[in-house]
């Protein structure tokens, strides 16, 4: 399929949402895969880009995003995991993204890369490792369509959930706007989720969780009943 991108969080408002990270999928059965968990009503699809440098890890580039985009209209949320984010935004939205975050610990112009975001259409996102502060955020948090706060070190799938992060969650969720989204990446799981939820959280990417069970479309539904009450 084809669409042009356009900033998905609107239409989200109001609703937790599960974000299958598709760093985690079997890559030989990826199509199936997406179907799964979209049927199962994943709202959106995270997509974790490392280029090796800022995290030790690489993955996938534009040429992935741009095939996930031919077969699915659902949204695809990139988290930019790079030393330079300001050179690959017109990359990853031509490509098809809706939404990109980038890192705060990758910029000191973030005022720069919000506008271009918005000048391309695009769902805005920050994110920042657990040991930088929430303070970080403070100036540009109203300009952002998203915060997430990682749960792990970034880089690595099936890592164990920090606990620690918790206190930043709720921080966060009480400087930002209703419409604002505040997403949690690393480590989530029914029991994770569940406690993110409960302080602020109100978008669960989980990975491992997801693909790496035999049934993924029944690990969503799992996720999205532990974060409904």
């Amino acid at each position: 399929m084809t669409r042009k991108p356009a900033n998905p969080w609107a239409a989200l408002a109001g609703r937790r949402i599960i974000a299958p990270s598709l760093l985690a999928c079997d890559f030989a059965r990826a199509g199936e895969q997406i179907g799964q968990v979209l049927a199962a009503g994943a709202g959106v699809l995270h997509v974790d880009i490392m280029d090796g440098h800022f995290v030790p890890n690489l993955s996938m580039g534009p040429g992935f995003v741009k095939k996930i985009r031919r077969f699915t209209d659902a949204p695809l949320d990139v988290h930019l995991m790079v030393t330079d984010p300001a050179y690959y935004l017109e990359r990853f939205a031509e490509a098809g993204a809706d939404s990109i975050t980038f890192h705060t610990e990758a910029t000191d112009r973030p005022a720069r890369l919000i506008a271009r975001l918005r000048e391309l259409g695009l769902g805005v996102g920050v994110t920042l490792r657990p040991g930088t502060p929430a303070e970080s955020l403070r100036d540009v948090l109203p300009d952002v369509d998203l915060v997430l706060v990682m749960t792990v070190e970034p880089g690595y799938g099936g890592q164990k959930f920090m606990d620690d992060q918790l206190d930043k969650i709720r921080t966060l969720r009480a400087w930002m706007t209703p419409a604002q989204r505040l997403e949690v990446d690393g480590g989530i799981n029914e029991s994770t989720a569940a406690l993110c939820a409960r302080a602020g959280a109100d978008t669960f990417v989980a990975g491992e969780n997801v693909f790496g069970n035999s049934d993924p479309g029944g690990a969503v539904r799992s996720l999205q009943r532990a974060v409904e009450f």
